[in-house]
């Protein structure tokens, strides 16, 4: 029987891509499927023959804006600053939004930024999928995070569960008063208050739960949503095709693999000098390197043996290449891990932090940090991580694991369930 779902996201094309798949998973299952998000993806969408609805605020309000993207790669205070500045005071017009793309809707599928969508769902009086792409999104005593303004606490884990729910409480009384303004558009709409912070604690806003991403990074634990549905990645494989571009393509074929640096699509856009870091340490090695710099004017850094270009799709360019250095987010991670090759971390931000520890344990990377990625000892780890016969051998087991799952039909089966109650 044919529903109509609505899947709600909101950030860089890591958040935007797993929602584009599963739509497109669910398209194929008969079912009228709507992407509501900012209207900069609206042509993404569409190309994919979904249907779109633009959900406020504009990221092209932001786009370019240096003082605004140094805010949001604040390793400190970035994910407060997109939390409280970015989209707490759009509340109301994301509301509106929402709901106006949600009338008719069968279920809601919503993205951990949306703090808009449990107010949605509740006064249409629909289900709720509440979705968190990686482990960072669930708050857990159990299996805690790396927390980007307090990466020290990691190192409690040692001790159990007791430091952590200490952490949380104080992290809770904390963030109320980043929820004021959620708070107080229930109570202009007459909707309860929530029994925990909504900022935290979102899945526990819906009846069901949702993490997009491979049992290998994280498994539920018991102190997440109930229920919860570990789906593994949900990859997208665009209409258009994953073919690279001629050039990048000639460059592959010319020579051995190389190895291929990238800051995503967001981190990109705060590079600071990680690709003319990157394009010595290549030159160090004696390694031929493909720099992805979106839309930096960096073609100075190209050379015979160094192939700068804006961007080429992961799924294409990652198995082809010697090693894979990147920022963490976990778009880049999950194409990272099923291409099967080394990785070297140096988280940017935000969750990044949290995942490249994960791909640490699983023994799959190296970190390096931000504030220390120098040419020498991105060198020196680049030269570690391809040198290792240990490595090789779990980044295959590893891949042949991720490319096995199924995160869209898993992620399908769990909203066909939801809708069914």
């Amino acid at each position: 029987m044919m529903r109509r779902i609505v899947l709600t996201t909101f950030g860089s094309l890591g958040d935007l891509h797993p929602y584009l798949a599963v739509g497109l998973g669910l398209k194929a299952r008969g079912h009228a499927v709507t992407i509501a998000t900012s209207e900069i993806y609206r042509e993404r969408v569409e190309r994919e023959g979904l249907e779109f609805h633009a959900v406020r605020p504009d990221l092209e309000r932001f786009r370019g804006d240096r003082e605004v993207v140094r805010r949001i790669w604040s390793p400190r205070t970035g994910t407060e600053y997109i939390i409280r500045k970015l989209m707490l005071p759009h509340l109301a017009d994301s509301f509106a939004d929402l709901r106006a793309a949600c009338v008719g809707a069968d279920v809601l599928v919503t993205h951990v930024l949306l703090y808009a969508a449990p107010l949605v769902a509740e006064t249409l009086g629909i289900p709720l999928v509440s979705v968190g792409l990686q482990p960072a999104a669930f708050v857990s005593v159990h299996d805690p995070s790396v927390l980007a303004p307090a990466r020290w606490t990691y190192g409690l884990r040692r001790f159990g569960p007791t430091p952590f729910r200490v952490l949380h409480k104080m992290a809770a009384w904390r963030a109320r008063a980043w929820a004021q303004p959620i708070y107080d558009l229930r109570r202009s709409l007459g909707l309860p208050m929530p029994a925990q912070n909504p900022i935290l604690y979102w899945g526990a806003q819906g009846e069901y739960a949702q993490a997009w991403f491979s049992p290998l990074l994280g498994v539920a634990q018991p102190d997440w949503p109930a229920g919860t549905v570990v789906t593994g990645f949900p990859f997208y494989g665009a209409s258009s095709g994953i073919a690279l571009t001629a050039e990048t393509e000639e460059f592959l074929r010319a020579g051995e693999p190389p190895l291929v640096f990238t800051l995503g699509s967001a981190a990109v856009q705060h590079a600071g000098d990680f690709y003319a870091e990157s394009a010595a340490a290549a030159r160090l090695l004696g390694r031929r390197a493909v720099l992805l710099v979106g839309e930096e004017p960096l073609q100075g850094l190209a050379s015979e043996t160094i192939h700068v270009t804006a961007y080429e799709p992961y799924a294409a360019l990652f198995p082809r290449a010697a090693a894979v250095v990147h920022q963490c987010g976990i778009g880049t991670t999950a194409e990272s891990l099923r291409a099967g090759v080394p990785i070297l971390a140096v988280p940017w931000g935000h969750d990044q932090f949290d995942n490249a520890e994960r791909l640490k344990r699983l023994g799959c990377a190296r970190v390096l940090s931000r504030r220390g990625y120098r040419a020498r000892q991105v060198a020196k780890a680049i030269h570690e991580l391809t040198g290792s016969a240990s490595i090789a051998v779990k980044v295959a087991e590893v891949a042949q694991q991720i490319r096995a799952e199924d995160g869209v039909a898993a992620a399908c089966d769990a909203i066909e369930r939801a809708m069914r109650g």
